[in-house]
Protein backbone atom coordinates (compact mmCIF):
# COMPACT_ATOMS: atom_id res chain seq x y z
CA UNK A 1 0.00 0.00 0.00
CA UNK A 2 3.08 2.23 -0.20
CA UNK A 3 2.39 5.65 1.35
CA UNK A 4 -0.73 4.42 3.14
CA UNK A 5 0.91 1.37 4.70
CA UNK A 6 1.76 3.53 7.71
CA UNK A 7 -1.16 4.49 9.96
CA UNK A 8 -2.30 8.09 9.83
CA UNK A 9 -2.20 8.57 6.06
CA UNK A 10 -4.72 8.65 3.25
CA UNK A 11 -4.04 8.99 -0.47
CA UNK A 12 -5.67 9.11 -3.87
CA UNK A 13 -4.64 8.98 -7.50
CA UNK A 14 -6.93 10.18 -10.28
CA UNK A 15 -7.00 11.29 -13.91
CA UNK A 16 -7.45 15.05 -13.96
CA UNK A 17 -6.92 15.46 -17.70
CA UNK A 18 -3.40 16.89 -17.48
CA UNK A 19 -2.14 14.05 -19.67
CA UNK A 20 -3.66 13.95 -23.13
CA UNK A 21 -3.81 10.16 -23.07
CA UNK A 22 -6.25 10.17 -20.17
CA UNK A 23 -4.01 8.23 -17.79
CA UNK A 24 -3.92 9.02 -14.06
CA UNK A 25 -1.94 12.20 -13.49
CA UNK A 26 -2.75 13.68 -10.07
CA UNK A 27 -1.97 12.26 -6.63
CA UNK A 28 -2.76 13.50 -3.15
CA UNK A 29 -1.23 12.24 0.10
CA UNK A 30 -2.59 13.50 3.43
CA UNK A 31 -1.17 13.12 6.93
CA UNK A 32 -4.06 12.81 9.37
CA UNK A 33 -1.80 12.97 12.42
CA UNK A 34 -1.59 13.32 15.29
CA UNK A 35 1.97 14.45 14.43
CA UNK A 36 2.65 16.29 11.17
CA UNK A 37 6.44 16.41 11.14
CA UNK A 38 8.21 16.41 7.79
CA UNK A 39 11.59 16.69 6.10
CA UNK A 40 12.71 16.89 2.49
CA UNK A 41 15.64 16.88 0.12
CA UNK A 42 15.57 18.44 -3.33
CA UNK A 43 17.51 18.71 -6.56
CA UNK A 44 20.87 20.47 -6.38
CA UNK A 45 20.33 21.76 -9.92
CA UNK A 46 20.58 25.57 -9.88
CA UNK A 47 17.59 25.67 -12.24
CA UNK A 48 14.75 24.64 -9.94
CA UNK A 49 11.10 24.14 -10.83
CA UNK A 50 8.45 26.27 -9.13
CA UNK A 51 7.14 23.34 -7.04
CA UNK A 52 10.64 22.75 -5.66
CA UNK A 53 11.02 26.39 -4.65
CA UNK A 54 7.57 26.35 -3.06
CA UNK A 55 8.08 23.08 -1.17
CA UNK A 56 11.45 24.20 0.16
CA UNK A 57 9.73 27.27 1.60
CA UNK A 58 6.81 25.47 3.23
CA UNK A 59 9.13 22.90 4.80
CA UNK A 60 10.98 25.62 6.71
CA UNK A 61 8.86 24.98 9.80
CA UNK A 62 9.32 21.19 9.58
CA UNK A 63 5.63 20.40 9.19
CA UNK A 64 3.37 19.24 6.36
CA UNK A 65 -0.24 18.11 6.23
CA UNK A 66 -0.41 17.14 2.57
CA UNK A 67 1.53 16.61 -0.64
CA UNK A 68 -0.07 17.09 -4.04
CA UNK A 69 1.77 15.69 -7.04
CA UNK A 70 1.08 15.86 -10.74
CA UNK A 71 2.56 14.15 -13.76
CA UNK A 72 2.21 15.41 -17.31
CA UNK A 73 3.99 18.72 -16.73
CA UNK A 74 7.05 19.76 -14.73
CA UNK A 75 6.05 23.41 -14.19
CA UNK A 76 9.76 24.20 -14.52
CA UNK A 77 11.14 27.29 -16.27
CA UNK A 78 7.66 28.79 -16.36
CA UNK A 79 8.44 32.14 -14.72
CA UNK A 80 6.24 34.00 -12.21
CA UNK A 81 3.10 32.37 -13.61
CA UNK A 82 4.48 28.93 -12.82
CA UNK A 83 5.11 29.85 -9.20
CA UNK A 84 1.66 31.44 -8.98
CA UNK A 85 0.15 28.19 -10.30
CA UNK A 86 2.03 26.21 -7.67
CA UNK A 87 0.72 28.53 -4.95
CA UNK A 88 -2.81 28.22 -6.35
CA UNK A 89 -2.52 24.43 -6.26
CA UNK A 90 -1.50 24.47 -2.60
CA UNK A 91 -4.31 26.92 -1.83
CA UNK A 92 -6.82 24.60 -3.50
CA UNK A 93 -5.62 21.59 -1.52
CA UNK A 94 -5.84 23.60 1.69
CA UNK A 95 -9.36 24.74 0.80
CA UNK A 96 -10.76 21.28 0.07
CA UNK A 97 -9.10 19.65 3.07
CA UNK A 98 -10.29 22.42 5.41
CA UNK A 99 -13.84 21.84 4.18
CA UNK A 100 -13.57 18.20 5.27
CA UNK A 101 -11.88 18.65 8.65
CA UNK A 102 -9.49 20.82 10.67
CA UNK A 103 -8.25 23.98 8.98
CA UNK A 104 -5.26 23.56 6.67
CA UNK A 105 -3.22 26.41 5.26
CA UNK A 106 -1.44 26.56 1.91
CA UNK A 107 1.81 26.64 3.87
CA UNK A 108 1.01 23.13 5.11
CA UNK A 109 0.96 21.70 1.56
CA UNK A 110 3.97 20.60 -0.49
CA UNK A 111 3.68 20.49 -4.27
CA UNK A 112 5.60 18.27 -6.69
CA UNK A 113 5.40 18.09 -10.47
CA UNK A 114 6.97 15.97 -13.19
CA UNK A 115 6.87 16.01 -16.97
CA UNK A 116 7.94 18.26 -19.82
CA UNK A 117 9.92 21.39 -18.84
CA UNK A 118 8.81 24.81 -20.10
CA UNK A 119 5.06 24.19 -20.32
CA UNK A 120 2.46 25.84 -18.07
CA UNK A 121 0.12 23.43 -16.34
CA UNK A 122 -3.56 23.34 -17.40
CA UNK A 123 -4.94 24.80 -14.19
CA UNK A 124 -8.52 24.51 -15.47
CA UNK A 125 -8.02 20.76 -15.21
CA UNK A 126 -5.63 20.54 -12.28
CA UNK A 127 -7.68 22.49 -9.74
CA UNK A 128 -10.92 20.54 -10.28
CA UNK A 129 -8.74 17.43 -10.15
CA UNK A 130 -7.66 18.38 -6.64
CA UNK A 131 -11.31 18.36 -5.55
CA UNK A 132 -11.85 14.95 -7.15
CA UNK A 133 -8.72 13.54 -5.51
CA UNK A 134 -9.79 14.85 -2.11
CA UNK A 135 -13.14 13.10 -2.50
CA UNK A 136 -11.35 9.81 -3.19
CA UNK A 137 -8.85 9.93 -0.31
CA UNK A 138 -8.57 6.51 1.30
CA UNK A 139 -6.34 4.52 3.62
CA UNK A 140 -6.10 2.10 0.68
CA UNK A 141 -5.25 4.75 -1.93
CA UNK A 142 -1.47 4.39 -1.89
CA UNK A 143 -1.19 2.29 -5.03
CA UNK A 144 -3.43 4.59 -7.06
CA UNK A 145 -1.29 7.54 -5.96
CA UNK A 146 1.88 5.74 -7.09
CA UNK A 147 0.33 5.04 -10.49
CA UNK A 148 -0.72 8.67 -10.94
CA UNK A 149 2.82 10.06 -10.71
CA UNK A 150 4.27 7.94 -13.53
CA UNK A 151 5.62 9.63 -16.66
CA UNK A 152 7.83 7.42 -18.85
CA UNK A 153 7.82 4.83 -16.07
CA UNK A 154 6.59 1.43 -17.24
CA UNK A 155 5.67 0.35 -13.70
CA UNK A 156 4.74 2.14 -10.50
CA UNK A 157 7.21 1.86 -7.65
CA UNK A 158 6.37 1.24 -3.99
CA UNK A 159 8.10 -0.15 -0.92
CA UNK A 160 7.24 -0.90 2.70
CA UNK A 161 9.26 -1.86 5.79
CA UNK A 162 7.52 -2.77 9.04
CA UNK A 163 9.28 -3.13 12.37
CA UNK A 164 8.02 -3.64 15.95
CA UNK A 165 4.68 -1.87 15.64
CA UNK A 166 5.69 0.93 13.24
CA UNK A 167 6.07 1.25 9.47
CA UNK A 168 7.89 3.20 6.79
CA UNK A 169 6.27 3.18 3.35
CA UNK A 170 7.02 4.97 0.12
CA UNK A 171 6.31 5.56 -3.54
CA UNK A 172 8.56 6.85 -6.31
CA UNK A 173 8.54 7.80 -9.95
CA UNK A 174 11.53 8.02 -12.23
CA UNK A 175 12.86 6.45 -15.41
CA UNK A 176 15.06 9.07 -17.07
CA UNK A 177 17.30 12.01 -16.13
CA UNK A 178 18.61 9.82 -13.32
CA UNK A 179 21.81 11.24 -11.89
CA UNK A 180 23.21 12.08 -8.46
CA UNK A 181 22.04 15.24 -6.86
CA UNK A 182 19.19 13.44 -6.58
CA UNK A 183 17.83 11.73 -9.63
CA UNK A 184 14.80 12.65 -11.68
CA UNK A 185 12.39 11.45 -9.15
CA UNK A 186 9.43 12.30 -7.05
CA UNK A 187 9.41 10.31 -3.83
CA UNK A 188 7.02 10.45 -0.90
CA UNK A 189 7.90 8.47 2.21
CA UNK A 190 5.58 8.10 5.18
CA UNK A 191 5.92 6.68 8.67
CA UNK A 192 3.66 6.23 11.66
CA UNK A 193 6.67 6.27 13.99
CA UNK A 194 6.61 9.16 16.44
CA UNK A 195 9.69 11.01 15.18
CA UNK A 196 10.31 14.75 15.26
CA UNK A 197 11.51 16.88 12.36
CA UNK A 198 15.16 16.69 13.40
CA UNK A 199 15.03 12.89 13.49
CA UNK A 200 13.28 12.76 10.12
CA UNK A 201 15.81 15.10 8.51
CA UNK A 202 18.78 13.14 9.83
CA UNK A 203 17.33 9.81 8.70
CA UNK A 204 16.34 11.11 5.27
CA UNK A 205 19.67 12.76 4.49
CA UNK A 206 21.58 9.73 5.71
CA UNK A 207 19.47 7.41 3.59
CA UNK A 208 19.47 9.58 0.48
CA UNK A 209 23.26 9.94 0.53
CA UNK A 210 23.79 6.21 -0.01
CA UNK A 211 20.74 5.39 -2.14
CA UNK A 212 19.16 7.99 -4.43
CA UNK A 213 22.39 9.97 -4.64
CA UNK A 214 24.15 6.85 -5.91
CA UNK A 215 21.84 6.12 -8.80
CA UNK A 216 23.27 7.32 -12.10
CA UNK A 217 21.41 6.25 -15.22
CA UNK A 218 22.30 8.87 -17.81
CA UNK A 219 24.29 11.60 -16.07
CA UNK A 220 21.44 14.12 -16.42
CA UNK A 221 20.23 16.08 -13.39
CA UNK A 222 16.60 17.18 -13.19
CA UNK A 223 15.00 20.46 -12.17
CA UNK A 224 12.21 18.83 -10.14
CA UNK A 225 13.72 16.18 -7.85
CA UNK A 226 11.82 15.99 -4.58
CA UNK A 227 12.00 13.45 -1.76
CA UNK A 228 9.71 14.03 1.21
CA UNK A 229 9.40 12.11 4.49
CA UNK A 230 6.26 12.65 6.58
CA UNK A 231 5.59 11.31 10.09
CA UNK A 232 2.12 10.90 11.58
CA UNK A 233 3.17 9.49 14.95
CA UNK A 234 0.01 7.34 14.80
CA UNK A 235 1.77 4.24 16.11
CA UNK A 236 2.72 6.04 19.32
CA UNK A 237 6.16 4.42 19.12
CA UNK A 238 9.45 6.32 19.00
CA UNK A 239 12.11 3.94 17.68
CA UNK A 240 15.83 4.35 18.27
CA UNK A 241 17.26 6.80 15.74
CA UNK A 242 19.63 4.28 14.17
CA UNK A 243 16.83 1.73 13.80
CA UNK A 244 14.58 4.33 12.19
CA UNK A 245 17.34 5.52 9.87
CA UNK A 246 17.99 1.95 8.74
CA UNK A 247 14.29 1.43 7.94
CA UNK A 248 14.19 4.65 5.89
CA UNK A 249 17.41 3.60 4.14
CA UNK A 250 15.94 0.18 3.31
CA UNK A 251 12.86 1.72 1.69
CA UNK A 252 14.97 4.27 -0.22
CA UNK A 253 17.37 1.55 -1.37
CA UNK A 254 14.50 -0.58 -2.65
CA UNK A 255 12.95 2.35 -4.50
CA UNK A 256 16.33 3.40 -5.96
CA UNK A 257 16.85 -0.12 -7.34
CA UNK A 258 13.37 0.00 -8.86
CA UNK A 259 14.25 3.31 -10.54
CA UNK A 260 17.33 1.77 -12.17
CA UNK A 261 15.39 -1.36 -13.11
CA UNK A 262 12.88 0.79 -15.00
CA UNK A 263 15.39 3.21 -16.58
CA UNK A 264 14.45 4.30 -20.07
CA UNK A 265 15.40 1.72 -22.69
CA UNK A 266 17.68 -0.21 -20.32
CA UNK A 267 18.41 -3.90 -20.82
CA UNK A 268 21.09 -4.23 -18.13
CA UNK A 269 21.31 -3.05 -14.52
CA UNK A 270 24.94 -2.32 -13.63
CA UNK A 271 26.18 -2.54 -10.05
CA UNK A 272 29.49 -0.68 -9.81
CA UNK A 273 31.41 -1.33 -6.62
CA UNK A 274 34.61 0.60 -5.99
CA UNK A 275 36.75 -1.00 -3.29
CA UNK A 276 40.01 -0.23 -1.49
CA UNK A 277 39.75 3.50 -2.14
CA UNK A 278 41.66 6.05 -0.07
CA UNK A 279 38.42 7.83 0.88
CA UNK A 280 34.70 7.29 0.43
CA UNK A 281 34.59 10.42 -1.74
CA UNK A 282 37.21 8.86 -4.02
CA UNK A 283 35.15 5.70 -4.28
CA UNK A 284 32.00 7.64 -5.16
CA UNK A 285 33.80 9.81 -7.74
CA UNK A 286 35.28 6.76 -9.45
CA UNK A 287 31.95 4.93 -9.41
CA UNK A 288 30.18 7.87 -10.98
CA UNK A 289 32.84 8.21 -13.66
CA UNK A 290 32.43 4.57 -14.60
CA UNK A 291 28.64 4.91 -14.57
CA UNK A 292 28.77 7.86 -16.98
CA UNK A 293 31.14 6.32 -19.53
CA UNK A 294 28.93 5.97 -22.61
CA UNK A 295 31.43 3.74 -24.40
CA UNK A 296 31.37 1.32 -21.48
CA UNK A 297 27.57 1.48 -21.24
CA UNK A 298 27.33 0.58 -24.94
CA UNK A 299 29.79 -2.29 -24.43
CA UNK A 300 27.71 -3.64 -21.54
CA UNK A 301 24.62 -3.52 -23.76
CA UNK A 302 26.53 -5.55 -26.33
CA UNK A 303 27.64 -7.99 -23.58
CA UNK A 304 31.27 -7.06 -24.18
CA UNK A 305 33.41 -7.12 -20.97
CA UNK A 306 35.51 -4.20 -22.17
CA UNK A 307 37.56 -3.52 -19.03
CA UNK A 308 39.77 -0.99 -20.81
CA UNK A 309 36.85 1.42 -20.76
CA UNK A 310 36.59 0.99 -17.00
CA UNK A 311 40.26 1.92 -16.58
CA UNK A 312 39.92 4.91 -18.86
CA UNK A 313 36.98 6.16 -16.76
CA UNK A 314 38.94 5.73 -13.54
CA UNK A 315 41.79 7.73 -15.06
CA UNK A 316 39.64 10.83 -15.51
CA UNK A 317 39.08 11.22 -11.75
CA UNK A 318 41.03 12.95 -8.98
CA UNK A 319 41.02 9.80 -6.85
CA UNK A 320 44.24 8.47 -5.34
CA UNK A 321 45.53 5.39 -7.16
CA UNK A 322 48.54 3.91 -8.93
CA UNK A 323 47.61 2.91 -12.52
CA UNK A 324 49.85 -0.15 -12.23
CA UNK A 325 47.92 -1.46 -9.23
CA UNK A 326 44.35 -1.18 -10.57
CA UNK A 327 42.22 -4.33 -10.73
CA UNK A 328 38.84 -4.78 -12.42
CA UNK A 329 36.37 -7.65 -12.22
CA UNK A 330 33.26 -8.03 -14.37
CA UNK A 331 30.70 -10.50 -13.04
CA UNK A 332 33.32 -11.90 -10.70
CA UNK A 333 36.03 -12.48 -13.31
CA UNK A 334 39.19 -10.40 -12.68
CA UNK A 335 39.76 -9.39 -16.30
CA UNK A 336 42.31 -6.74 -15.30
CA UNK A 337 45.14 -7.31 -12.85
CA UNK A 338 47.65 -4.64 -11.86
CA UNK A 339 46.60 -2.32 -14.65
CA UNK A 340 47.04 -4.99 -17.32
CA UNK A 341 45.52 -8.19 -18.71
CA UNK A 342 44.03 -10.51 -16.10
CA UNK A 343 41.80 -13.54 -16.49
CA UNK A 344 40.43 -14.50 -19.91
CA UNK A 345 37.58 -12.12 -20.75
CA UNK A 346 35.80 -15.00 -22.47
CA UNK A 347 35.04 -16.35 -19.00
CA UNK A 348 32.66 -13.45 -18.28
CA UNK A 349 29.01 -14.47 -18.60
CA UNK A 350 26.93 -11.38 -19.40
CA UNK A 351 23.68 -12.99 -20.52
CA UNK A 352 21.68 -11.88 -17.50
CA UNK A 353 20.06 -8.59 -16.56
CA UNK A 354 22.41 -7.65 -13.72
CA UNK A 355 26.05 -6.91 -14.45
CA UNK A 356 28.56 -6.28 -11.66
CA UNK A 357 31.73 -4.26 -12.10
CA UNK A 358 34.26 -4.21 -9.27
CA UNK A 359 37.01 -1.60 -9.43
CA UNK A 360 39.85 -2.15 -6.95
CA UNK A 361 41.90 1.03 -6.48
CA UNK A 362 44.40 -0.62 -4.10
CA UNK A 363 44.76 2.70 -2.31
CA UNK A 364 42.96 2.27 1.02
CA UNK A 365 40.00 0.60 2.69
CA UNK A 366 36.94 2.68 1.69
CA UNK A 367 34.23 1.59 -0.73
CA UNK A 368 31.01 2.72 -2.43
CA UNK A 369 28.36 1.27 -4.72
CA UNK A 370 26.83 3.14 -7.67
CA UNK A 371 23.97 1.74 -9.74
CA UNK A 372 23.75 2.47 -13.46
CA UNK A 373 22.36 0.89 -16.63
CA UNK A 374 23.40 0.28 -20.21
CA UNK A 375 22.95 2.64 -23.16
CA UNK A 376 20.61 1.29 -25.80
CA UNK A 377 18.99 2.29 -29.08
CA UNK A 378 15.68 2.28 -27.22
CA UNK A 379 16.97 5.00 -24.89
CA UNK A 380 17.98 7.14 -27.87
CA UNK A 381 14.60 6.57 -29.50
CA UNK A 382 12.64 7.41 -26.35
CA UNK A 383 14.49 10.69 -25.94
CA UNK A 384 14.55 11.74 -29.59
CA UNK A 385 11.28 10.56 -31.10
CA UNK A 386 9.16 12.69 -28.79
CA UNK A 387 9.45 15.17 -25.94
CA UNK A 388 9.69 13.69 -22.46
Amino acid sequence: MSVTAAKGFTAAGIAAGIKQNGNPDLALVVNTGPRRAAAGVFTSNRVKAAPVLWSQQVLADGELTAVVLNSGGANACTGPQGFQDTHATAEKVAEVLSAKGPEVGAGDVAVASTGLIGILLPMDKLLPGVEKAADELSAHGGEKAAIAIKTTDTVHKTSVVTKGGWTVGGMAKGAGMLAPGLATMLVVLTTDADVDTKGLDSALRGATRVTFDRVDSDGCMSTNDTVLLLASGASGITPAQDEFTEAVRAVCDDLARQLIGDAEGASKDIRIEVINAATEDDAVEVGRSIARNNLLKCAIHGEDPNWGRVLSAIGTTRAAFDPDRLNVAINGVWVCRNGSVGEDRELVDMRYREVTITADLAAGSESAVIWANDLTADYVHENSAYSS
